[in-house]
């Protein structure tokens, strides 16, 4: 902690000095690095001040990612994407996430879903609630019981007949360099697998996403399918949209959408 107290100081200091003292000081320090880099051992040990001073520094001046001697300049990016997990690992961490369900209820579920093969997630969502019971059609559709064969044609098979008339879209998450988030919104075309549009946000609403479709497809070259997640960024207003465009939405479970087809 000394160390990098002292560091700081002589960075104040170093404000008051001519420029041509820094040039000479910078080529001496360097020179001297460079010396005792000859002998040092092949991985260095640092320590856990270091490496925040050393990303600290490389998020105020990104250029100095160029200079770095004693450790390359992709470890300091991995420090980085692990300090944004651990940032946003304890910003959430208070967050109890959404209540389990009552095993009672999971096993109505199951039920229903076996005895009734031709009964969708829909249909017994309905019922569940004519019975007094106030649940979700996306965790009726989650405790489902999947038939070991389908009744129609496998979902890779749907894409392979239907390839050319599919498009894809998705929400990336790109960190910055201040543990911020930006949004790429990504429009993918399965026919040739085709980077058909793409646009970034820091607040990706429902307007914002339904005005990237109409910009993404005219209205001459409208998909006939849209694969996507169930984000809930993906508004009344989006899905209002793609439906007057005469395409026909088709949300996934899970992130499944673009990267995983």
């Amino acid at each position: 902690m000394f160390a990098i107290l002292h560091a700081l100081g002589m960075f104040v200091a170093d404000q008051f000095k001519s420029r041509c003292r820094l040039q000479a000081e910078n080529l001496f320090l360097r020179h001297q690095l460079n010396v005792a880099l000859r002998g040092a051992p092949s991985r260095l040990r640092l320590r856990s001040r270091d490496r925040a001073l050393l990303i600290w520094m490389t998020w105020l001046w990104p250029d100095l990612l160029g200079m770095a001697q004693v450790i390359q300049p992709e470890t300091i990016l991995r420090w980085h994407r692990a300090g944004f997990k651990v940032f946003w690992r304890w910003k959430s961490r208070n967050r109890a996430g959404r209540p389990q369900i009552d095993r009672g209820l999971r096993d109505l579920i199951r039920r229903m879903s076996k005895e009734n093969r031709l009964w969708g997630a829909s249909r017994i969502h309905g019922e569940l609630l004519m019975l007094g019971f106030e649940v979700a059609q996306s965790t009726v559709s989650k405790y489902m019981v999947r038939p070991s064969k389908l009744p129609s044609q496998s979902w890779k098979t749907f894409l392979q007949n239907h390839a050319q008339a599919i498009a894809a879209i998705d929400l990336c998450v790109v960190p910055t360099l201040s543990f911020g988030r930006l949004f790429a919104f990504l429009v993918l075309g399965h026919g040739r697998r085709q980077l058909l549009w793409f646009e970034v946000t820091g607040y990706p609403t429902a307007e914002w996403l339904a005005r990237q479709i109409t910009e993404a497809f005219p209205w001459t070259s409208t998909p006939a399918y849209l694969l996507r997640d169930n984000d809930c960024a993906y508004g009344h207003v989006f899905t209002s949209r793609v439906r007057a465009m005469g395409i026909r939405d088709r949300p996934r479970r899970g992130r499944m959408a673009m990267l995983n087809v």
